[in-house]
């Protein structure tokens, strides 16, 4: 798919992809929305110190940056585990300008399917699969070990008139279902199907302020 590079309204850039008219990241700011949804009311809010995380839809890596960037922070031990399916090149995501730093390139210069050490409270594992497919896979082996589940669920696909099959009951209960007691999974759409479908997974929902100058409302569901 071609991409190309658009600027946000927080002065960070995302990607465009013409053949779906979407946008990687928020227009009204990429980083903004990034940080608001995913490390303000996702990493923050989990109260463990050792936090396995699953990212659906790796895309460009800024998800993780943030993570890696506020796992120091937050004196957490992160384990991200992120599936793609299509995976940028460096290049595409180097003229983003989202970090200088050399750990944001060792981020995506890691090798697919394996465990990467890329500080000593970030652990990355990248999966390219179809995320169905993972998630549906790893129900029955975390079924049988509980403690591989996830605490902390990214869901950032593309929305659910580009991509909807994504956003399907079978998926959400089944990510229910590899999380553990507590988890948290947040995504930027608030739309009601979305919250009806969680809800009918097992979590229970909340409507949280979105990020600012940027969406009016995001969801987190929570696994009791």
């Amino acid at each position: 798919m071609r991409r190309v590079i658009e600027k946000t309204a927080d002065g960070s850039a995302t990607l465009f992809v013409p053949e779906l008219d979407e946008h990687y990241h928020s227009v009204k700011g990429a980083r903004t929305e990034s940080q608001h949804i995913f490390i303000d009311m996702g990493l923050s809010a989990t109260p463990n110190e050792a936090v396995s995380v699953l990212e659906i839809g790796f895309g460009t890596g800024l998800n993780a940056l943030l993570t890696l960037e506020a796992a120091d922070d937050l004196k957490k031990k992160v384990h991200y585990t992120g599936i793609e399916l299509y995976p940028l090149d460096w290049q595409e995501v180097a003229v983003l300008g989202y970090s200088d730093s050399p750990r944001f390139e060792q981020l995506h210069s890691a090798p697919w399917e394996e465990k990467t050490i890329i500080t000593d409270r970030f652990t990355l594992v990248k999966v390219k699969e179809d995320a169905n497919r993972f998630v549906s896979t790893n129900v029955k082996l975390i079924a049988d070990e509980p403690e591989r589940g996830f605490d902390l669920v990214y869901f950032d696909a593309f929305a659910p008139e580009k991509q909807p099959e994504m956003w399907s009951q079978q998926l959400f209960d089944q990510l229910y279902n590899i999380m553990k007691q507590g988890g948290i999974l947040t995504t930027y759409c608030a739309k009601g199907v979305v919250r009806r479908m969680l809800q009918s997974a097992g979590f229970i929902v909340e409507r949280l302020p979105g990020p600012p100058g940027g969406k009016r409302e995001i969801l987190r569901a929570i696994k009791h």
